[in-house]
């Protein structure tokens, strides 16, 4: 038996509002705001939440001194398709080099790594 569910996934930012905004256009969605906090309501009915940080720093991808603290994996139907997508909303490439793997690594405005992947 579990102690907890998982209530939502939070990410430190300096823009609440901005990084909802990306992720919003990247999953769907719906922005709830609060005063730094930005719920971002998925269609699915998860929460990926955004709280205000100013004295947020990006990890640093790869780097065996700025670990990257963790990552999102995001399924997508087509590669190039997402990736011209995700680009377009802000995100910028990390590791796109090898083009024949089933993934591809990015940071969100703030400096998160996220990967696209394909199943």
């Amino acid at each position: 038996m579990a102690l907890a569910e998982l209530g939502a996934v939070v990410l430190d930012c300096p823009d609440p509002r901005a990084l909802a905004g990306f992720y919003a256009g990247l999953l769907g969605g719906t922005p709830v705001e609060e005063k730094d906090w930005v719920d971002l309501l998925l269609p699915d009915g998860r929460t990926l939440a955004f709280q205000e940080s100013s004295g947020h720093v990006p990890p640093r991808w790869p780097a065996q001194d700025g670990s990257q603290q963790f990552h999102l994996d995001l399924t997508v139907a087509d590669l190039d398709t997402a990736e011209k997508a995700v680009l377009e909303l802000g995100a910028r490439p990390l590791d796109t080099a090898d083009r024949s793997r089933t993934w591809r690594v990015y940071a969100d405005p703030a400096g998160h790594p996220f990967c696209l992947c394909t199943g």
